[in-house]
């Protein structure tokens, strides 16, 4: 498959229906699915494990770090046209509460701004029943001279 061919928002598509495998972060170390695709916007669902805890037992902020950088990335992209290349300048994360090892989270991004050169979006890291436990914001920079994705 030539990824440069598709547009953003196919080629997220194409992670959802697994085509494409997702990045060897998200394959070997993140247990985390996207689930739906809409252009602007991608949700997912994590779960953090041992494997994702700090020294002191709970659960690494570098697992909502992962998800949102994740989910806010791929919400930018899926604004793209084929070919174009992004990467992530800046991501800035509250983190409300501790996350919880062993359970269902959804992890959400959107869009809030496009231009030619950068994109801006918003994620959160939610319980299934709605508890926000993080919020960030991500500048993605964009890249409409060189071939490539994220």
């Amino acid at each position: 498959m030539n990824f440069d061919k598709l547009s953003g928002l196919e080629f997220v598509r194409n992670i959802l229906e697994g085509h494409i495998p997702p990045g060897g972060m998200v394959a070997q170390v993140m247990p985390m699915e996207v689930i739906e695709v809409v252009r602007g916007y991608v949700k997912c669902h994590a779960k953090a494990d041992k494997r994702h805890t700090n020294p002191f037992g709970g659960v690494h902020g570098g697992f909502a770090a992962t998800v949102l950088d994740s989910v806010t990335a791929l919400a930018v992209h899926t604004m793209l046209e084929p070919g174009i290349g992004f990467a992530t300048l800046d991501l800035n994360i509250r983190m409300l509460k501790p996350i919880p090892l062993g359970t269902e989270l959804v992890g959400e991004g959107r869009v809030i701004h496009l231009s030619t050169k950068i994109g801006m979006s918003e994620g959160t890291l939610k319980d299934t029943a709605g508890n926000l436990y993080t919020h960030s914001t991500a500048v993605c920079i964009i890249d409409r001279m060189s071939p490539g994705k994220g």
